[in-house]
Formats: structure tokens, sequence, C-alpha cells
């Protein structure tokens, strides 16, 4: 949450000359506003919107290149985790300190509502260990612009395919790239 994973993930798609899928705009482009969402149906309905905006989105991109930005949350769901078994994942990694501006400019997540750092550090906790498990590539966010950090993901995934082919790969071998 507040990582840079649409940012990214958007500089990412298009050094790769890949699509981007953000799955939060997906769900706003066909159901409203998350926080309207989370106000009238709730923190379930928006899950389920949410994967359902995820497997759709894996979907189209099968035979394409693919770069999947998915909201913070949507990990949690057991179904979303087994669609990310065929992908691969990136977990950007940050810290309080990394998102606390970002977080503090953008006060509209509604799981954020009230003490939007300590809230942070809750859902923080409970996705990060999902997140370690899920990644096969992890990229420290810490530091560096988008542009830079695209960079260092684009040369982490060309180890990645040539580690997994034994040969030199570019990244564009990478089919799905989840964030």
């Amino acid at each position: 949450m507040a990582v840079g994973k649409s940012a990214i993930g958007h500089q990412l798609a298009q050094q790769l000359g890949a699509r981007f899928v953000d799955t939060d705009v997906e769900v706003v482009a066909r159901h409203g506003t998350i926080a309207d969402i989370f106000a009238g149906r709730g923190e379930s309905a928006f899950r389920e919107l949410e994967a359902r905006a995820v497997a759709q989105a894996v979907e189209d991109a099968a035979d394409s290149a693919t770069v999947i930005s998915l909201g913070g949350g949507a990990v949690l769901d057991s179904g979303t985790q087994q669609l990310l078994a065929n992908c691969t994942v990136v977990y950007l990694e940050c810290d309080a300190d990394t998102v606390s501006e970002r977080i503090a400019r953008n006060s509209g997540r509604p799981l954020l509502a009230g003490d939007a750092m300590e809230r942070w550090r809750v859902l923080f906790a409970t996705r990060q260990p999902v997140y370690e498990r899920l990644a096969n590539l992890t990229l420290d966010v810490r530091s560096g612009s988008v542009p830079d950090l695209a960079d260092r993901l684009q040369d982490a995934l060309a180890r990645l395919a040539a580690a997994h082919t034994g040969t030199a790969a570019t990244p564009a071998a990478t089919k799905k790239v989840e964030m």
C-alpha cells in the first residue's frame, strides 16, 4: 500500500513494450471509487470485485507480455494466490518511512481511516509474510526514482529469466509480472 506499484509497473511496462493493467483502476472503472464500494457494500464486496479483476487481468495476459499491478490486499485471497503461482510476482519492499508522505497526501484509503500510519503498520505486518512467500523477486523501493527502480526491476527480471532457461534472456520473456 503506497509503495509505488502503479508508477513502477507502468514504467516497467513501457520499458518492456508490454501492456499495463492496474486492477484497482479496473475495479473503479466498473464499480465506482474504492471508498464508495467500502462505504456502500463493505470490504468483503470490494475484495470479491478485486479478486475478479485480478483473475480477468491474468486470463487476458495469458498470451501477451503484461505487467499487472495488484492492490496491496489482493494477495490475501486464496484464489488470487493460486493464480499468482503461474506468474512472476514482484514484492516491492518498503518501510513506514518510505510510505508515510504518500499516505499523508492520500487520505482516500478506506483501510487507513483514523491513525493512517498505525493502520498501515498493522496491515503491513499481516501482509508482509504473504508478499514474501509469493514473490519470485523482491525489489527494495526505499530509494531511487521510478525510472531507476523500473531499470533495476527489468535487470532482475532478465536475470530471473536467464536462471530459468539457463541462457541469457530478455525480460520480455517473462509473460506476466504481478506487482
